[in-house]
Order: C-alpha cells, then structure tokens, then sequence
C-alpha cells in the first residue's frame, strides 16, 4: 500500500513539473505563424538532415512543444483550407490547387475572422491561394493587413481565375498590399518578413494583440535562391535547382532568426507564441535525406503529409517533444482557445479537429487515438470525383496506415503496421484484414460527407487572373478586347508579356 501511494504521489507530482503553472488558455499572447511552402520534414537539420543547416530552426524546436507525429495535406491549398477553418479540405470546396479548386468556400469562418473578433490585430504577408477573386482574398475573410503575391506562386499563371501578376519574379516582385499592387525591391521572402515586422512593431507599440501570419512562396519551385545563399551548398548536394531549394531554406531560416532576436528585443517574446509548420511534404529534398519516410509531395504516403510542427513560447511553454497523433484541422481550435476567442455554435459544427492545448500544456497527456484522412485530389477539370475516389487516398490512426495508391472507383487498399514499419515498406493487408475493413469503412462514410461539399467541382472561372487585370489597370499594357475574346477559361493561355517594370513603391 505504501509503495502504490508513494508511486501516486510521483506521478502527480510529475504531471505538475511537466504542466505550465498556468493554464494557457485565454492568456491571449501574440500570435506568429510561419508556414513554408515545399520544405519537408527532412528539411531541416534538427531531424537529421547531413547537409542543410538550420540552426535558428533548430533552435525554435528546442526552446518549444515539438509534435513528432503532426500531419497535414499532401499539397499546398489543401492544407492552408483545413489550418484556417479546422476541417478537411474536401469539406471547404478546396480539391485542387488551381482551376478555382483552390477557393475556400465562402460558407466558412477562417480563424483570422475569429481571431479579429476576439480584439486581434490580423496580418498575413506572402502566400494565401485560397481564391485570388475579390471575395476570397485574404481581406474579406478576417485579415486587417495583406500583403499577398497571387496564385500558387510568385509568376505562375494559370488558366481561369488563380494566377500571379504577369512576369512577376522572386527578386522585386509586385506584391497586392491590400487595394492596390505595389512593386517592391529585394528578395521575395526578405521583404515579406521585412514588412511583417514593420507590422508587427506597430501594433505591439499601439497595445494590440497580434496574429502575424507568413506563409512564404519559399522554397517552392522555381528554386531560385539568392547568390550567396546557394553559394553555401553548392558542390554538396547532386544537382544545381538543390543548391538553390537548401539556399531558399537557409534564408528563410535567417528570417526567423532575425525575428526572433526582434521579439527579444522588443522585450514581448515572452508574450508570444511563434510557431513554425511547413505545408506538405518535400518537393526536392528527399533525394539528400527524407527521415526513412516513403513517398513525397502530392502522394498519400506519409512523407507526402509528415510535418514540422513547433510552439514556442518562452517561460510559459516547457519544451518537450509529443508523439501524439495531430494534425493541420487542430491549429483553428488549438489557436482560438489559446486567444480566448468564443466560438459560435456554427463554427463549433464546422471544426474537426481538437485543440492541442493539453498537449502544449504537458507533451506526454493522454490522447484519445483518432483516423486522418489523407486524399491528393487533383482530378481532371469537371470529371465525376468518385472516379477517382481511391486514387492516392489514405486513412490512419495511431497505429495502422491503410494506403490506396492506385485505386478508382474500387480501392487497392494495402496496410502498415506504423508501429514497427513507418517507412511503409511491408503491406500487412492479408494479414489484418478486420483493420482494413475498419478503416476503410471509415474512409466511405468520410467520402460520403464531403462529395455535397466539394463546391468547386463545376464552377468556371474568368477568362483572366484578377492579378493580372489589377496589374494592367495600374500599369497598362495587356490583352486586347480580340484576344480577350478568344479566350477559353478552361484552357491554358500564355501570359502576355509585361510591361516595363513601376518605379519601386516607396
């Protein structure tokens, strides 16, 4: 008896030194979130990576809650859809990331809008691609501030209504900050962390809570990094582009560097919460280091969906790694509790995800075990989705990945054992074949909810990007009524040369 109450009393007090004295909820720190674009997992050299270095990465990870588990969607627009509204991407219309599949539903309530009702200060600097039209642009679903290139990209252009300003590049590029188009001088992701710090310093000196969001179009392709900073990996890595890919991540991991040391001093880095993510899986590093994982962007594997995930806030956060299985849909709930935003019964209906402030609170919690959907989408334009409904799709919970990479309107499900197989080498299928019934049943009834869903199936957008039309009306040049004309929304049509570049915007 006394050994069993001296073993209690460890373990609670072990629970107390591993909590925070406070509970976090509500404590309404200012809010800073770095999302990359294309960088995995791998892609740092914290988790292993022999060649890159990002020490001020590293360092964010090892000062804060690092989730080892932590997933998101196999490509870009999909997983900024579910961060910003707490459910799955097929829910929010998103199953593509261009062809007006990459809008956000305008039925949904994004967490800047929460955020900003709550009394925050919203701000996002780089790379939105929920919809590039008036409606969908980052100004009318909660942000205060934007300062946005469009499209997927800094210079892509597509078909229809996603796409950037013509001939934009990552060096000086034209950047849509909130009404009007203005053209900057630098590095693309310099001057976004350049001008979310300005923000950020004005609103800390007006005594307003902020959520700075930047997402950078770094490091997707393509890769094209500053002179000095492909220098650093020239000659040791297997080709030129990875040069380049590993010099756009030493840079950004300047970046946050600098704004770490800004926060300290300012003297308000203990009153806030950075944290760090990267979109999907790697687009190019998997070739030097990839974490044993299988597969890669746009793929249901897991190295298509296994993120970095790290919050740090110092003196309230005690630094620890989970295990625990979460995801993208918790960053929405995770966020709003933390803001002490209230959440409205519809917004409650809309969240999928759970909040991860037991798990901020102490990393070794207990967590109910849960299933992810994971599905790449990306069908061809107006096609039936169920002809595609087992075509690189996947489900998981804690334990067992059950991975369709070839299916149709039929799956060819095949199983791993996570538990002793995260590299997804060995299908277990045969073997297990009540899991594959479990989770696969899982998947149909998930299928089932999102096809009403999936808004954005039939929808046809403008014979021109809104960025371009910005860009002309301001600068001049463009197609003419012939060619607009001509158009065909549903195809592809080359970017018309731009005009001579604007006087840099003071």
């Amino acid at each position: 008896m006394k050994r069993t109450l001296a073993l209690f009393a460890a373990l609670l007090l072990a629970s107390a030194l591993a909590s925070p004295a406070d509970p976090i909820a509500g404590k309404r720190p200012n809010l800073i979130f770095f999302l990359t674009d294309d960088q995995g997992y791998g892609d740092i050299s914290a988790h292993g990576n022999p060649i890159l270095k990002t020490p001020h990465l590293d360092r964010l990870g090892s000062e804060g809650v690092r989730f080892e588990d932590f997933h998101v969607s196999p490509t870009c627009a999909p997983t900024r859809s579910a961060l910003f509204t707490g459910r799955h991407e097929f829910k929010n219309g998103v199953t593509h990331t261009i062809l007006e599949r990459e809008r956000l539903t305008l039925d949904a309530v994004t967490l800047a809008q929460v955020l900003r009702d709550a009394g925050y200060a919203t701000g996002i600097f780089g790379k939105w691609h929920l919809g590039d039209e008036k409606e969908y642009l980052p100004s009318a679903r909660g942000f205060d501030e934007m300062f946005i290139h469009g499209g997927g990209g800094i210079g892509q252009v597509y078909p229809g209504s996603c796409g950037d300003a013509p001939g934009n590049t990552y060096f000086d590029p034209v950047i849509l900050h909130n009404g009007r188009l203005v053209k900057t001088a630098g590095y693309c992701t310099d001057v976004f962390y350049r001008q979310a710090t300005a923000w950020m310093d004005a609103r800390r000196k007006a005594g307003k809570p902020f959520f700075a969001y930047l997402p950078s179009n770094a490091p997707h392709a393509p890769y094209i990094a500053r002179p000095e900073d492909a220098a650093l990996y020239e000659g040791k890595v297997p080709n030129a582009q990875l040069a380049h890919f590993f010099g756009m991540i030493h840079n950004i991991d300047e970046n946050i560097g600098r704004v770490l040391a800004t926060l300290r001093e300012w003297g308000i880095e203990k009153n806030t919460l950075v944290i760090f993510m990267n979109d999907n899986g790697t687009a190019a590093g998997d070739s030097v280091f990839h974490a044993g994982m299988r597969g890669k962007k746009a793929s249901a594997w897991l190295g298509g969906t296994r993120a970095s995930s790290f919050w740090r806030w110092p003196g309230t956060l005690t630094p620890g790694s989970s295990r625990a299985l979460a995801a993208h849909l918790d960053f929405f709930p995770t966020l709003a509790e933390i803001a002490g935003a209230p959440l409205s019964v519809e917004v409650q209906r809309q969240i999928e995800g759970r909040s991860l402030v037991p798990l901020l609170e102490n990393p070794g919690a207990i967590w109910a075990d849960r299933c992810l959907i994971t599905h790449v989408g990306r069908w061809p334009k107006l096609a039936d989705p169920n002809d595609s409904k087992f075509k690189m799709a996947a489900v998981r919970n804690s334990r067992w990945a059950l991975v369709s990479p070839n299916g149709g309107r039929e799956p060819n499900w095949q199983l791993f054992d996570l538990a002793v197989d995260y590299g997804q080498r060995n299908d277990v299928a045969a073997r297990h074949p009540e899991v594959v019934r479990e989770l696969g049943a899982a998947f149909d009834r998930w299928w089932a909810e999102c096809l009403p869903l999936m808004v954005n199936e039939r929808a046809l957008g403008p014979k021109l990007n809104p960025f371009a039309v910005r860009y002309w009306e301001q600068f001049g040049g463009g197609p003419t009524a012939a060619d607009h004309e001509r158009m065909d929304p549903t195809q592809p049509w080359p970017a018309p040369a731009a005009p001579p570049k604007a006087k840099h915007d003071k």
